[in-house]
């Protein structure tokens, strides 16, 4: 059984979010994803949707074998429960795919690392796409 890993944020969930997902489950043959925590959203405006509510919509998909909260204090504390073969990477996600693949060795985890290159293409297939919408509909 390959053991594949997903992260991300995973706010006012859509489309681009299930492609990945779906693109990530493809990999292998079960899908664990990994849900940002409020606190460690710093590099994009912090979520409008709560941690408990997003790890719910995400478990709730058919694709995802199991979803669980990230860690507060390190990144790598729930990789050691879950062991991943495979972590896949979405298109937009800062992580480098070397350096990672190195610190997970240096941890006792060896993993793959894999970048998922495209992300679906619609009108609303972002989080901030559809922030702007609801903006220019309703603000």
């Amino acid at each position: 059984m390959t053991r594949i890993l997903a992260t991300g944020t995973f706010d006012l969930l859509h489309p681009g979010h299930i492609y990945f997902l779906t693109q990530a489950r493809a990999l292998g043959d079960e899908l664990f994803v990994i849900v940002a925590r409020d606190s460690n959203v710093t590099h994009k405006p912090k979520p409008i949707v709560p941690e408990e509510q997003r790890l719910e919509m995400v478990s709730a998909l058919g694709i995802v074998d199991k979803a669980l909260l990230g860690s507060e204090k390190d990144m790598f504390e729930p990789l050691k429960q879950i062991r991943p073969d495979i972590i896949a990477l979405g298109y937009d996600q800062r992580f480098d795919a070397e350096l990672l693949e190195k610190e997970l060795a240096k941890r006792g985890l060896p993993a793959n690392v894999v970048r998922i290159p495209l992300s679906k293409e619609c009108p609303l297939c972002s989080t901030g796409a559809i922030i702007k919408e609801v903006l220019k509909r309703y603000g």
